[in-house]
C-alpha cells in the first residue's frame, strides 16, 4: 500500500489541462471494473461481522458521510466503521440513492446536517465521495456555522460533468427517464439549466476560511477526470485507489481517519 501524497497545483502543472473528452486507458477501466467486486466483498465482510460497541470520544469530531452518484449510505459503511472504532460519532446522509436533482439533494443533506449538529452540539465534518463531495461543498458554503471540515473523495468540483463517456451516457438516460415522468431523478436542468448554473456558482464562489478542505484524488480514477478534483480551495492529496473503490479502500480510509483525527471539535455557536 503506497502512502498518499500531498500535491500542489504548481507541482502538477501542465497535467491540469483537461482532455477534450475523458476516456480512461483500457487497463484503468479494467481495474475500475474489478474494484467493484473488491468493494462488494469488503462491504459484505464488514456487514457480516458483529461490530463491537464503541464509545464516542468527545475529543473526536462527529462525521456525516455522503455517498457518491447512484450509491447509498451502505457504500461508505466500511469507512464509517473505521471511524467509529477510533471514537468518532458517525451519521449516514439518509439521502438514499444519489440520483436526484442536485439542488434537492443538497437541500436534503442540509436538513440532515442541521439534525446531526443539533444532536451532537458540535460542528460536523463532512466526508463526501464523488457526487457526495459536491453536495458536501454546497452545504458547507451554505452552512459554515455547522461544518467543521470537508473531505472529498474523487469529487470533480471544478467540473462536475468531467466524467467518463460511460457515466455520461448513464446520466443522460436518467435525464430522459425524468422527462418521461419518472420522479426522483436528476433532469436536464441539473446538467445545463438553472440548477447546474446555481450549483456551479456555489462551487466557484468563496469557500469559508475556517473550514478545512481536503480533496483526495487518484490518477488511476477510471470514472472521473482526476484533474477536475483539484479544487483550488482545497489541499490536494493523491492516492492510488480506483474511483469505485475509494469509499472502502484501506488506504483512503486510513487517510480520512488521519485527517479527521487531527481535528479538535468545536461547539456550535450560541
Amino acid at each position: 500500500m503506497s502512502n498518499p501524497v500531498v500535491r500542489s497545483l504548481e507541482e502538477i502543472g501542465d497535467l491540469l489541462k483537461h482532455p477534450t473528452t475523458f476516456r480512461p486507458p483500457v487497463l484503468t477501466a479494467v481495474r475500475e471494473n474489478l474494484s467493484v467486486l473488491q468493494v462488494a466483498g469488503r462491504i459484505i465482510a464488514q456487514r457480516s461481522e458483529l461490530s463491537e460497541p464503541t464509545l464516542v470520544d468527545t475529543d473526536r469530531v462527529p462525521v456525516l458521510l455522503v455517498p457518491g452518484f447512484a450509491a447509498t449510505d451502505i457504500a461508505l459503511e466500511p469507512m464509517a466503521e473505521a471511524l467509529r472504532r477510533r471514537g468518532h460519532w458517525t451519521s449516514r446522509s439518509g439521502i438514499g440513492p444519489n440520483v436526484g436533482c442536485t439542488r434537492e439533494m443538497a437541500d436534503a443533506l442540509e436538513r440532515r446536517l442541521e439534525v446531526v449538529a443539533e444532536r451532537v452540539g458540535q460542528r460536523v465534518s463532512l466526508v463526501g465521495w464523488s457526487r457526495g463531495g459536491t453536495l458536501g461543498k454546497v452545504v458547507a458554503v451554505r452552512r459554515p456555522d455547522l461544518v467543521e471540515s470537508l473531505v472529498t473523495l474523487g469529487t470533480p468540483n471544478t467540473h462536475p460533468l468531467a466524467v467518463s463517456e460511460t457515466l455520461s451516457a448513464q446520466i443522460g438516460v436518467l435525464a430522459k427517464l425524468h422527462a418521461l415522468g419518472i420522479p426522483g431523478l436528476l433532469d436536464q436542468d441539473c446538467l445545463s439549466g438553472d440548477c447546474a448554473r446555481s450549483v456551479m456558482a456555489v462551487l466557484e464562489g468563496p469557500f469559508p476560511d475556517d473550514i478545512g478542505y481536503t480533496a483526495v484524488f487518484s490518477m488511476e480514477d477510471g470514472v472521473i477526470d482526476w484533474r477536475a478534483c483539484l479544487d483550488p480551495d482545497a489541499t490536494h492529496v493523491e492516492c492510488t485507489a480506483t474511483h469505485m473503490g475509494m469509499g472502502a479502500d484501506p488506504e483512503v480510509i486510513d487517510l480520512v481517519v488521519s485527517i479527521l483525527g487531527s481535528l479538535t471539535p468545536r461547539a456550535l455557536a450560541a
